[in-house]
Parts: C-alpha cells; structure tokens; sequence
C-alpha cells in the first residue's frame, strides 16, 4: 500500500506537465538555458587539459613519448565516468548524475594542480583519471536538451548545449598565459595555472545544475512516457522500429562519435608539441587551440538545423570528409606557419562537431526512455575509450614517425565513416536521411 501511495505521489507531482503540453515546453525552455550556463563554466574546465595537459606531462616527466598521457588518462577517466553518469542519471535523473560528474572534475583539476606543486607523477596521473568526469560530464549535458524535445528538436538541442560550451572553452585556452603568471605569483608551476581555473569553474558547473536544474527533465519525460504507455498512446519513434534495426542504428551511431572522437584527440594532442618544436610560444599554442575549441562548438547550432533538416546521415558523411581535409592539411603545413596550422585545427574541430551532432541525434532518435540515459553513458564510454587510444597512440606514433604521418593516417581513419554508415542504412532503417 505504501509504495502505492509513493507511486501516486510520483505520479502526480508531475500531472501538470503530463497535462498540459505549454508547461512541456516551458521546462524544456528552463532546463535549455540552465544547461548552457553551466556549459559556459565545463566548457573553460574542459579547455585546460586539451592546452596544457601535453606540455605539463613532457616537462614533469622529461620526455615526448609519454606527452600523450595526460589527455589519454583523463579521456580514460572520462570513461568510467561517462558510464556511472549514466547510470545516476537513468536512476536518479539529470540532475543527480551532471552535477556529480561536474564536482569530481573539479576535485580531479585540485589533484593535478598539487601534483604540479611536488612534483608527484602518480598524483599526477590519478587525478588526470578524476578530472576526466568533467570532460565525460560536460559531452552527457548535451542529452539534457533532448529529454523533453521533440523528434524535429532533437540536434537543434544538441546544438544549443554544445554551442554554449564555446564561451568556456575557446576563453579557457586564450587565458593560458593570464592564468600562468596567476600560478606563478601563487608561488606554482606556470602549466598548473589552467587547471586552477578548470577546478574553479567545474565546481560551479556542478553547482548550477545541483540547484537549479529542478524538476529533472529526464525524471518528467519519463514520467510522460509513462502515462502515455498507460493510456495506450506511445511515442512513435519508440515503435517505429524493431530491436534488431535499433540495434544496428546504435551501433552505427557509436561507431560515428568513435571515430571522430579518435582522429580529433590523435591530431590535437600532438599539435602544441608540434608547434613547440617549431618554436612556436604558450600564446601561440592557447590562439590555436582557443580556434580549433571554437570550431568544435561554435557552429554547432547550423550543424543542429543541418542535422534535422538535410539529414543525420549526410551530415555524418560531411564529418569524414572534414576530418580528412584537416589531417592532410595538418600533414603538408610547414611547422612555422600559424595560418595553415590554425586551418587544419579549425576543419578538425569542424568535422567533429559534424559527427558529435548527427551521431547524437541517431543515438537518441533509436533509444526510448527506458534505456535512454543508460545507453547514452555506455555509448560515451566508447567515445572516452577512443579519445583516451587516440592520446595514447599519438605520442607514440609522432615520436617514431612524424606530425605529418600521424596527421595523415588520422586523415585516412576517418574514411572508415563511409563503409559504417553504408552498413546502417543498408535495410530500411527508420532514420532521418
């Protein structure tokens, strides 16, 4: 009887949303604006480690071929934590799971800045994996906007979450040097200097959304769903298709947000070790890196209305094709030229932007609310686990080739789009070409 009236309860808490479509709207309007705010904050916590991660790891370890680890650790961390994300968000809501993920980044960027200050690479290394649930978090947010959205909203709200993540993170690496004679006043290594600024503004991306971000959308949509399976009126997208189609689709869009994940970590990794090599200073690196960062979020709201209105898959062919534009021009661009460098990072940004989005959009388009924010967390494992080989790999292989080779074979991996998106859409699949 008790968990009766605990049903009821639930229920009815959120009658007025079921009821009336204006107030659907309304939340999904509020929890829109909250959900860019606290991007704005992740977006400059998520800029630090992609600056200076590399730069800091070469120096406190003396050595290039392990300046991949840093972004490969906390793309690692990202990982595991993108699937507890996950799961806390199905269990408990948005709410509950973005605003864990965002404090325990912020906790991770604290550990890398006391490892800095003694000089501890096993510190180091620890809270790199820690500072990786900001990353994770800052990518789940961008499912919030889609919770209450509907079919033809869906990357339009993906877009508006990733867009206003741009503020964050193109500021973030443009106030490299700011933040370094920052640390260095505070008596501290310079290269710790961004991570005091990610630390800063995770915890207030957590904050936000812990206190603000009520009702949970994902806890109302669910609530939604509910009541229209009791009423025998289900979404339609969530019958359109059968398991095994879903099933493929899933796959398909993973396999989009994975690859493009793996040529843009690879390729960006190794390009302020590149440029270091050149000569090329701490303001040049921040200015390239602050444009591939704005590439990669800025356009995101035309890539939004691209995806819903030319279609998910044509936009996940133009991500290939982008990300082998920028790995070949990467490749042949002179190390002194901070015009052909800043071009090849700029396509590269763009061309995950392409996949990030259309990727989403498929991923949410064949999942239900029932599994959603599950699936969601374990797919964005898969993304963490493909950004963390792609830090890893790319030392190694800059090390024992060169920029150029890893540049091009980045280029060439992302071909790999093609063939996948052929084999998604090789039956009828129910997806918006």
């Amino acid at each position: 009887m008790s968990d009766k009236r605990d049903e009821m309860s639930e229920f009815n808490k959120y009658q007025d949303f079921i009821d009336f479509p204006e107030k659907q709207r309304a939340l999904y309007r509020r929890t829109l604006i909250i959900v860019v705010l606290s991007q704005i904050f992740g977006g400059a916590g998520l800029a630090a480690g992609i600056t200076v991660g590399a730069l800091l790891a070469e120096e406190m370890l003396g050595t290039e071929n392990l300046s991949g680890a840093p972004i490969a650790l906390f793309t690692l961390g990202s990982a595991g934590a993108a699937l507890l994300v996950g799961r806390l968000s199905q269990a408990y809501g948005r709410r509950t799971g973005l605003a864990a993920g965002f404090l325990a980044g912020g906790i991770g960027a604290i550990g890398v800045v006391i490892a800095a200050i003694t000089n501890n690479i096993f510190l180091l290394f620890v809270s790199l994996l820690i500072y990786g649930s900001g990353s994770a978090t800052n990518l789940q947010a961008r499912y919030a906007g889609t919770d209450l959205a509907s079919p033809k909203q869906r990357a339009t709200a993906v877009s508006i979450a990733l867009v206003s993540t741009t503020l964050g993170a193109v500021s973030g690496p443009n106030l490299v040097e700011v933040m370094g004679r920052f640390a260095m006043k505070l008596g501290v290594p310079s290269l710790s200097g961004p991570f005091i600024l990610a630390a800063v503004t995770y915890i207030l991306a957590g904050l936000v959304l812990l206190i603000l971000l009520r009702p949970d959308p994902l806890i109302v949509a669910n609530a939604i769903s509910d009541e229209k399976r009791r009423n025998r009126t289900v979404h339609l997208e969530s019958n359109t298709q059968t398991l095994p189609i879903n099933q493929r689709v899933i796959v398909a869009a993973a396999a989009i947000m994975v690859l493009t994940q793996l040529v843009m970590v690879a390729i960006m990794t190794m390009t302020p070790v590149h440029m270091g090599k050149h000569g090329h200073g701490l303001s040049e690196v921040g200015m390239i890196i602050g444009f591939h960062v704005g590439a990669m979020y800025l356009p995101s709201l035309l890539t939004g209305v691209l995806v819903d209105k030319i279609g998910r898959l044509n936009m996940a062919f133009a991500a290939g094709l982008t990300l082998l534009a920028a790995g070949l021009i990467a490749a042949v661009a002179p190390g002194e030229s901070i015009t052909l460098l800043t071009f090849a990072l700029i396509l590269l940004g763009l061309g995950w932007n392409f996949g990030l989005i259309s990727g989403t959009a498929i991923l949410v388009d064949s999942t239900n609310h029932d599994n959603r924010a599950k699936i969601q967390g374990t797919v964005d494992v898969m993304v963490a686990l493909s950004g963390a080989t792609g830090g890893v790999l790319s030392g190694v292989v800059a090390a024992n080739t060169s920029y150029a080779a890893l540049s091009i074979g980045g280029g060439i991996l992302s071909l790999l789009l093609i063939p996948v998106l052929i084999w998604s859409n090789s039956k009828r699949v129910k997806v918006r070409t």
